[in-house]
């Protein structure tokens, strides 16, 4: 099976433009973009894939000890853009996925004219040594982990509303419970291990490419200080803060995701 059906490609916009490929983040599949990535279809050549054990991929593709780290998810994504011959491209990438973004691009130098890394995080846990605020403990996420690995559905369901945030926005809590309960449970729970016990924050100085990074307010994932370190470690980073709330600011606030992208897209 080729990369572009074992991801579930769906490619729209200009044919033989510039190339805009958008990655999920954990939990979700391409379908968390459907209110953003159609604004760019006029110019760009419109990217969504679901990584291997998400959404509609091919699950049959998904090895556990292939995918034990985030290399594995990031060596995909530079296949899948050699397979499709993407040109000019621009790498979105939302929570885990911003990281996944940030090794292709170290791995191979040139692949990405640009990175927009939404809601990043380059390693969730706090290291008051290094005066770093990731938002968990140690503890907090040992134990995040032993009820991801005890009760996913349960997990889901009570987390799912927290993250998105917006509480005057039910449904958009309602949608992210359920694209979490549609994920395969035991993928979930190794998916959720990888991601919440990285630290790439060494990795981030080795970017290449002119990068954003969107942060949101009230992020129970990914806090100020994280997406501050993100920026500040790239060494060719913008940094926009929103005004929209909670990680998924795609779906709460897609308007004015679609413009802090086009700003950055834009830039002179």
């Amino acid at each position: 099976m080729d990369a572009a059906s074992r991801h579930h490609v769906t490619r729209t916009g200009v044919s033989g433009g510039p190339s805009l490929v958008f990655a999920h983040g954990f939990g979700c599949d391409q379908h968390m973009w459907r209110h953003v990535a159609p604004a760019f279809e006029d110019e760009f050549d419109v990217i969504c894939f679901d990584h291997v054990g998400a959404g509609a991929s091919d699950l049959s593709a998904y090895d556990p000890h292939r995918y034990a780290d985030l290399s594995a998810y990031a060596h995909d994504v530079v296949e899948l853009c050699r397979e499709l011959d993407t040109r000019d491209t621009i790498f979105v990438g939302h929570s885990v996925s911003a990281m996944v973004g940030v090794l292709a691009d170290i791995s191979q130098p040139g692949l990405f004219s640009g990175l927009l890394l939404v809601g990043p995080s380059a390693c969730y846990v706090d290291h008051p040594e290094d005066d770093y605020v990731g938002g968990f403990s140690e503890r907090d996420i040992e134990e995040l982990l032993a009820v991801i690995d005890d009760n996913y559905l349960g997990w889901s369901s009570t987390m799912a509303p927290l993250i998105m945030a917006n509480p005057e926005q039910p449904e958009l809590g309602q949608e992210l419970t359920e694209s979490f309960c549609r994920t395969d449970p035991e993928i979930a729970r190794q998916f959720a291990r990888v991601t919440f016990t990285s630290d790439n924050r060494a990795d981030l100085p080795q970017v290449s490419a002119p990068t954003l990074v969107m942060q949101c307010r009230d992020d129970a994932i990914a806090p100020l200080g994280a997406g501050r370190l993100v920026h500040e470690s790239i060494p060719d980073s913008t940094f926009v803060q929103m005004n929209a709330t909670g990680h998924i600011p795609h779906l709460s606030a897609p308007q004015e995701t679609i413009a802090a992208m086009t700003a950055f897209l834009h830039r002179a």
